[in-house]
């Protein structure tokens, strides 16, 4: 994956200078006591790290928890967090062995040792939520520990490992404070990361201050923070104008960024290339309409991306091709190259062969909360119908809901977006189109599969490109889903603020502690 490039818009820096020239002249002492407010439209499903594998409950976990290793600013390769070292044993790419830092200690303050991890990994895999990540960590087939030292045994080669154990996936939990089968419920969490909850409001609030025993890659854990919880972007942008926020990120309304360059001077505005990307996922059950390929492929004949993103997002997003996004290894265009323009006649080929009754009728299910996704529902419903081969059912539903909902099967397709959970291919290989995914579709290739496992050989990642290559045109042709748009990301913070160009870089953590008064 390519690093991340922050670029702040032109206009804006100009009176971003001319605001803070003075300033430079004269420096501030930080206020390392004061708080400050983030403004987010992300939802916690879930403080428990085996009941949440979603952006904005990951966005916390990484900084209450820790996991054995992390990321760096912008690096493609894990590092040690928790862990003093990490290594395969020997070359088949089945055995990982961490040793623990000696000393991390819980909120409780009780030692952490490497029962602890195994505790946490078992637990995540005994209680195999449909909300939860247990599907990343598949090629897990046992977990042993003494003393400092664990070692992980995986069923097949997985070169990949490394970057899963950097995830919310590999969060370690106290294990006197969870439950061995069940989720903690009381609103607490127990980790060793940089910042300790200290409070918690569900869909309202999360304060955070610093962990004075923390010991991990974080050289400067930052100050208090409060994360503030909006149901939609337009909640968000109106926090944001009324200053109830010092930052405002993850998202903003697409009109937002269309005019930043009529900001006020007092204002940060930070843009920077993401992967995040937002599929149209398509049930392929039995008991679904599009169980027939060539439903799904007249489905796809239909999608005009480019209306989409310019009618729904303002010209804020760009066109997805392909199951693996721009700017990572592998890419390719491989749903423009088999579906190149909306072309009804073909849909209705592909219909005609799979012998269904026309219109087709579905349903299209979407998380309330995101200022477009009505809209966007709205123009797919439209485009769809158009041709007269589809008649479309929109529902949206509370985030969790539809999330039970999607994992149910009672929704004939649904909208998901996808951050990366870390920056390598495989993020938007096999926890997407891998049997068992996280997608919960009922998909499932032999072909697929295989060219998942067979790119985790390579613990040079170059070397897989082909594998995900050949990956995305099997899923062209399969359709479980169908890639609609990849967008930037927008950062605003007022003038005070420094580091909120450092919050999200593609690595898949989310640093509260960049984040400082000025």
């Amino acid at each position: 994956m390519q690093s991340v490039r922050l670029r702040i818009l032109a206009s804006l820096l100009v009176l971003a200078i001319a605001a803070v020239g003075g300033w430079q002249l004269m420096p501030a002492q930080r206020d390392e006591n004061r708080t400050i407010t983030v403004g987010t439209t992300d939802t916690i499903t879930s403080l428990d790290p085996a009941g949440a594998y979603d952006a904005g409950s990951w966005a916390l976990f990484g900084n209450v928890f820790q996991s054995l290793l992390t990321f760096e600013p912008g690096a493609a390769t894990p590092v040690p967090d928790a862990a003093r070292s990490c290594e395969f044993v020997g070359n088949a790419l089945t055995v990982y062995r961490c040793t623990l830092r000696d000393g991390l200690t819980f909120p409780s303050g009780r030692t952490m040792t490497g029962l602890d991890v195994k505790y946490s990994f078992e637990r995540v895999l005994r209680i195999n939520s449909d909300a939860g990540p247990a599907s990343l960590l598949d090629t897990v087939q046992s977990v042993s520990a003494s003393g400092l030292s664990v070692s992980f045994r995986l069923s097949v080669p997985d070169a990949t490992f490394p970057f899963k154990l950097a995830t919310g996936a590999g969060a370690i939990v106290d294990r006197t404070k969870y439950p061995t089968d069940r989720l903690r419920t009381d609103g607490g969490a127990d980790g060793t990361g940089p910042y300790v909850l200290t409070s918690y409001e569900k869909d309202k609030q999360a304060g955070l201050r610093p962990n004075d025993a923390y010991q991990g890659a974080v050289q400067d854990t930052g100050g208090p923070v409060l994360v503030r919880y909006y149901e939609d972007s337009a909640a968000l942008e109106a926090a944001w104008t009324a200053r109830q926020v010092d930052v405002a990120t993850r998202a903003l309304p697409s009109t937002v960024p269309a005019g930043l360059t009529a900001g006020a001077p007092d204002q940060r505005v930070t843009e920077a290339d993401s992967t995040e990307t937002r599929n149209l996922v398509l049930d392929v059950r039995a008991s679904s309409p599009l169980q027939d390929r060539r439903v799904r492929q007249a489905l796809a004949s239909l999608v005009n991306r480019e209306k989409l993103v310019a009618d729904v997002y303002g010209g804020t997003t760009d066109p997805l091709y392909s199951l693996i996004p721009t700017g990572v290894t592998g890419h390719t265009t491989s749903f423009f190259d088999t579906y190149p323009k909306p072309d009804p006649q073909r849909a209705r080929e592909l219909l005609d062969a799979a012998g269904v009754d026309m219109p087709v009728r579905l349903t299209y299910g979407y998380a309330e909360g995101r200022e477009s996704a009505a809209a966007e529902a709205a123009e797919l419903k439209s485009q769809l119908e158009a041709s007269g081969l589809f008649a479309v059912t929109t529902k949206a539903y509370e985030r969790t809901d539809f999330q039970r909902r999607y994992a149910a099967g009672e929704l004939d397709a649904y909208a998901v977006g996808r951050v990366a959970d870390y920056p390598d291919p495989d993020a938007f290989s096999g926890p997407l189109v891998g049997t068992g995914g996280s997608l919960k579709n009922g998909y499932s290739s032999g072909v697929a599969d295989r060219l998942i496992q067979d790119s985790r050989r390579y613990e040079d990642r170059s070397g897989a490109a082909a594998a995900f290559r050949q990956l995305q045109e099997v899923v062209a042709q399969d359709v479980p889903l169908i890639p609609l748009w990849q967008r930037n990301e927008y950062v605003l913070s007022t003038e005070d603020v420094g580091g909120a160009q450092h919050l999200s870089d593609g690595t898949g953590v989310f640093r509260l502690w960049r984040l400082e008064w000025i």
